[in-house]
């Protein structure tokens, strides 16, 4: 990508590392506490290798860190600001297509819609 910092290039892959539904549950699940894998993987109706996978993305990525506990290994959020990010879209998206202006969220910030050309 021409145009861009190193900065703006890294900040784009962490928010794609929790594009998708499964990483963003993760995030949520562990914003209330830490868990093992194990743990992890008995939220969803997938095999325990995409689980691992989608785990070991964010973990490169900064978003988790892991430490071992005997034959387990439990994750916690290092970016714990992701899951107030996750709320603040969600209580955007609450407040729907409304022609109130602007909308707002629980962080504070105010979000003004602008119209399309």
């Amino acid at each position: 990508m021409r145009g861009f910092t190193d900065m703006q290039k890294s900040k784009a892959a962490i928010l794609k590392g929790i594009a998708h539904p499964v990483r963003m549950r993760i995030v949520e699940e562990l914003s209330r506490g830490d868990l093992c894998a194990g743990e992890i993987a008995e939220l969803f109706h997938f095999d325990r290798t995409t689980i691992s996978k989608h785990l070991a993305l964010m973990k490169d990525l900064g978003i988790l860190e892991s430490s071992r506990e005997g034959t387990s290994v439990r994750y916690s959020l290092r970016m714990v600001c992701l899951a107030q990010l996750l709320c603040c879209i969600e209580n955007v998206l609450e407040e729907g297509d409304t022609e109130e202006l602007p909308l707002t969220c629980s962080c504070g910030l105010s979000i003004t819609k602008t119209e399309e050309e």
